[in-house]
């Protein structure tokens, strides 16, 4: 069995999606796993990880919006803004979304779906350097 983990620092520009397909599939692949499992988890409490489609950015953008109504920045209902107004609401869309993500792999790479894309969700308004972890194993 074969385990390797590289840490992974992402660069976000604010608010939305940055697809870190890319830098996971160079891990995976420096890994020398063949067949096997990559988790992918992010050390953060105010961005998330994502498994979506990556042919049209209008479902990215449109999942921005629908977020956007149900978590609202600045909701009077929340009582921690120490770092502004999207503070909690960045906690809370980060709740309702995933921090770890696990990925099979098979021949050396990641097995995603045609149209699937690995990204990182940065909830917060401005931009971030973000940690992902990357492990693998396998055989």
């Amino acid at each position: 069995m074969i385990h390797h983990q590289k840490t992974v620092a992402v660069a976000t520009h604010g608010r939305g999606f940055t697809e870190i397909t890319e830098e996971v599939g160079v891990v995976v692949e420096s890994s020398r796993v063949s067949t096997g499992l990559c988790v992918v988890f992010i050390q953060h409490t105010s961005a998330s990880l994502l498994i979506q489609e990556n042919a049209d950015p209008s479902v990215r953008r449109d999942l921005e919006a629908f977020f956007g109504r149900l978590v609202p920045d600045g909701d009077p209902v929340f009582s921690h803004t120490m770092e502004g107004s999207d503070d909690m609401s960045a906690h809370v869309r980060t709740a309702l979304t995933a921090v770890s993500l696990t990925i099979p792999v098979g021949e050396g790479r990641l097995l995603l779906g045609t149209w699937q894309g690995l990204y990182l969700w940065e909830h917060r308004l401005a931009p971030h350097r973000r940690s992902v972890i990357v492990h693998v194993s396998g055989l």
